[in-house]
């Protein structure tokens, strides 16, 4: 028994760690023979098969390849990323995003195809959603049915989400109902946030105010859903370490290693699609039970499956 247990926590730990698969980020611009509606990141695995897609959504003011490392950790156990260019003026509603997010994902059926490597292809039956701050709000709007789509999610994940509280652009549309488990979603959704998230920086409010942030999407979501939350990191501590150091001027920033916060959220998100993608559940049950085997303090973890 105890040779099984072990066995099972070294499976789990794998999940912090970069998979086994070589990977490849393509940049794919609308003038590509593909004609996808927006200039896309991909980030695919190099060997023969058939891979899962997640869209990535990113936040506001960064771009999606600043996200780089992340996304590779997560292709790198075997998933398809891709993730579309928003724009960074703040006056660009946020239903414009949804919408440009809509068209991304009816494109992926006949376009994704020719921007992946030699013998790759897409299983679009698995689809996944993901989202960082703004960019969160916007899977969540997307899978709740604020833009039409021909293809239908799979699993939604939350990357400390944030919704509003100003300006209107970051309001519209508005998805919080402050009604627990109000969310009109039957897929699964995981939520991880930030604990530092909610703090100001200097005169700077918070990017991700309380009443706002991962914990009222939580808050909102159905079972099945799970929450983590990195008690020692700061809003935008997943993105690349350049671009960390950057964001870390209007936000706070944790004083650990941002390498391992990425490998935690990345591990995180690939237990969570094995889990709701491919039915494999133990990595996902295993962190849930023995938190303290993620490379940083989840605090609280809570996982609500019915």
């Amino acid at each position: 028994m105890a040779v099984q247990e072990n066995e099972n926590s070294l499976a789990t730990m794998s999940v912090f760690e970069p998979g086994n698969l070589g990977i490849k980020t393509i940049k794919v611009k609308k003038s590509d023979a593909s004609s996808p509606p927006a200039e896309l990141f991909i980030v695919s695995p190099e060997a023969e098969g058939t891979y899962p897609v997640l869209l990535f959504c990113h936040g506001y003011c960064t771009g999606n390849s600043w996200y780089s490392q992340l996304l590779q950790h997560v292709s790198s156990h075997g998933y398809i990323v891709v993730s579309p260019r928003f724009y960074w003026c703040l006056l660009i509603s946020l239903n414009d995003e949804i919408k440009t997010a809509a068209k991304v994902t009816n494109w992926l059926q006949g376009g994704l195809a020719v921007c992946l490597p030699e013998n790759v292809k897409s299983d679009i039956s698995r689809l996944a959603l993901m989202g960082h701050s703004r960019g969160g709000k916007i899977a969540f709007a997307l899978a709740l049915g604020h833009a039409p789509t021909s293809l239908k999610f799979k699993a939604l994940i939350g990357l400390d989400p944030v919704s509003g509280p100003s300006p209107p652009t970051w309001v519209e549309p508005n998805i919080l109902s402050y009604v627990p488990h109000s969310f009109h979603l039957s897929i699964p959704i995981g939520i991880i946030g930030s604990g530092l998230s909610n703090q100001t920086k200097g005169i700077i409010p918070p990017l991700a105010p309380d009443g706002f942030n991962h914990s009222e999407f939580f808050n909102e979501s159905k079972p099945p859903c799970c929450y983590f939350r990195a008690k020692d990191y700061g809003h935008c501590d997943v993105l690349n370490d350049p671009k960390v150091a950057l964001a870390s001027l209007v936000c706070k920033s944790g004083k650990d290693s941002k390498e391992k916060m990425r490998r935690a959220v990345g591990g995180i998100v690939v237990a969570f699609l094995k889990a709701y993608l491919g039915g494999e559940c133990e990595d996902l049950q295993g962190i849930v039970a023995a938190p303290t085997i993620a490379p940083i303090t989840l605090d609280p973890v809570i996982y609500i499956k019915e």
